[in-house]
């Protein structure tokens, strides 16, 4: 995961207050790793859990469709309503192929970058 965000362009990382490691484009977060949260327990020993992953989405409707599955790493916590983004457990991302990884950090990178990068981007892509 860490090895996707930085091979995106123009990504800085920056360390949380818990030192964690935070992805930007353009000092705006795409990915980034939370402290413990009470927000985001398990559900059967209510221990906080220790490695959420964040992911930024393009829309509400990429974030209900990364989250309608219940078996998959993907969720969300009240705490998050109306915020585009998704939250992962790192613990569960070998559940995810390459490929899907791949998608949902280009994805993350593509809501967060201004509009010349990721038309710049964009472009780069459609020419390999």
């Amino acid at each position: 995961m860490h090895e996707l965000a930085l091979g995106m362009p123009h990504v800085t990382v920056v360390h949380g207050s818990g030192g964690n490691p935070v992805y930007q484009v353009g000092k705006k977060s795409f990915v980034f790793f939370r402290n413990p949260r009470p927000d985001a327990v398990d559900p059967e020993t209510g221990e906080r859990y220790p490695d959420v992953i964040v992911f930024w989405v393009p829309s509400e409707s990429d974030k209900q469709a990364l989250i309608q599955d219940q078996g998959s790493p993907f969720f969300t916590t009240p705490h998050f309503d109306g915020h585009l983004s998704v939250l992962a457990r790192a613990s569960r991302i070998g559940e995810l192929t390459l490929r899907e990884l791949t998608e949902v950090v280009q994805d993350a990178w593509l809501s967060r970058a201004s509009p010349t990068r990721a038309a710049t981007w964009l472009h780069a892509r459609r020419g390999l």
